[in-house]
């Protein structure tokens, strides 16, 4: 799916066009002239507001990022933080990602966050959660060898089947907590604004990193 218009979104597009990359699979193999250099590129499925990749790509600027937020109103938000940064190695995609490895080349993307995935609850849903086997099959086509996957939730049913299925479809796990901020990882220095919310209410937020 793509562009689902909102009031005054043409106007607001087109002012931050410079961050925002439309179609996807049209750039696939050639994120590079997106970003105008080699530099290494990760992705975030689902990127909100922007807080996380925003940051992650002020802390980094050897590196390139793109997010991805498939509702227009909240990449808007996510565009103007970029915007007011004045970052030049980021880009965001306005698009709901069903089948991710159709927008990206063999070995083009050096490593992808999943913050805060959508859960998908009910059983019959499971094959639309991000961590399941035909998501992380696909991904194995795009990333790098070596890449990896950073993955955090609230959300004890779902950390359970992605540890699973991630377990089952040959990818390597090298961190895992159910408290990630009680650990040392890294990962706890850069946060999301579900992130921020959840341990304001006393959520523990469950984290894992794994290569393929």
């Amino acid at each position: 799916m793509r562009y689902r218009r909102v009031k005054g979104a043409t106007e607001k597009f087109e002012s931050l066009s410079r961050y925002i990359t439309k179609d996807a699979a049209s750039h696939k193999g050639m994120w590079k002239e997106v970003f105008g250099n080699d530099n290494p590129v990760f992705l975030e499925m689902g990127c909100g507001k922007g807080k996380f990749v925003t940051e992650m790509a002020k802390k980094n600027p050897q590196y390139n990022y793109i997010g991805v937020e498939g509702q227009e109103k909240v990449l808007l938000r996510a565009a103007q933080r970029a915007y007011e940064d004045n970052l030049n190695n980021i880009t965001f995609v306005c698009e709901f990602l069903r089948h991710p490895e159709e927008c990206f080349e063999k070995d083009e993307i050096s490593g992808l966050y999943l913050n805060f995935s959508d859960p998908w609850p009910k059983a019959r849903h499971a094959k639309r959660r991000l961590t399941h086997s035909r998501y992380l099959n696909g991904y194995k086509q795009f990333l790098k060898p070596g890449g990896e996957i950073r993955f955090k939730t609230d959300n004890d049913d779902l950390f359970d089947f992605s540890v699973e299925e991630i377990m089952n479809n040959g990818f390597t796990l090298l961190e895992l907590t159910y408290d990630l901020h009680s650990t040392i990882f890294n990962a706890a220095e850069v946060t999301t604004e579900y992130e921020d919310k959840f341990r304001l209410w006393g959520k523990k937020i469950k984290y894992l990193k794994c290569r393929i």
